[in-house]
């Protein structure tokens, strides 16, 4: 199943982009401002955002801002003639593309498609299995479900591609920049912060103590390892 966010505040544009929509391998999620796209954001795995740029609370550009130091799905804007300033402002903030008002019902699918494809098949730099077991923990790739000793564990996408990425290499040593770098798709300023926060929060989910993990561990001044109960 693909998760698929629409957010504007014009109802009858949400309701249209629905009707375009209309495929039994998507789950639409609906938002009415940006601080309604982040909270679903939140709460919910979503593999696309499409985006509108002017609305009240926040806007489209301010939300995009704070998608992008969390999450890395693609962001289609929505936008409107006469908005190209906004347009290029939302390119360089970090949206993958834009469809103008009012939409061509075989663009937005053409669009909407080729943004998935990119992010779905090509995107990916790890080992494409399925399930990855390190001691009472297994990440379930298909189901995007982990547990821990049994029991389901709720992580944010960022967590849980963080924890993926480290049992799809473990024992292995990675920097703050090189956990950045394949996490974000971004030029990791600021890596060291963002990521020990991240790690601090993936810590508290999955380990019994988090002081004195079991999994997730620091190599003083090299960076974050999974162990596998084998020495590095």
């Amino acid at each position: 199943m693909i998760n698929v966010l629409i957010c504007d505040d014009e109802k009858d544009i949400v309701n249209a982009l629905k009707i375009y929509l209309n495929d039994p391998d998507y789950r639409l999620f609906e938002a009415y401002n940006g601080q309604e796209a982040l909270d679903v954001l939140k709460h919910n795995e979503i593999d696309l955002v499409l985006l509108d740029i002017m609305m009240p609370v926040k806007d489209g550009i301010q939300t995009l801002a704070e998608i992008r130091r969390e999450y890395s799905m693609p962001v289609i804007f929505l936008t409107a003639k006469g908005e190209d300033q906004d347009k290029i402002l939302g390119l360089n903030v970090g949206a993958d593309d834009y469809i103008v008002k009012p939409f061509n019902p075989l663009e937005v699918t053409a669009r909407v498609h080729s943004q998935l494809r990119r992010y779905l098949k090509l995107g990916s730099g790890t080992p494409k299995e399925e399930t990855y077991t390190i001691g009472g923990i297994e990440l379930n790739d298909r189901n995007k479900e982990v547990t821990v000793d049994g029991d389901i564990v709720s992580l944010t996408p960022k967590e849980y591609e963080i924890l993926k990425f480290l049992m799809a290499n473990p024992n292995k040593v990675f920097s703050p920049k090189e956990i950045y770098r394949s996490i974000w798709k971004e030029d990791p300023y600021g890596a060291d912060n963002t990521v020990a926060v991240h790690i601090r929060h993936l810590r508290e989910k999955i380990e019994i103590d988090p002081a004195e993990p079991r999994y997730v561990k620091v190599v003083f001044g090299r960076g974050y390892l999974m162990d596998e109960g084998r020495k590095v």
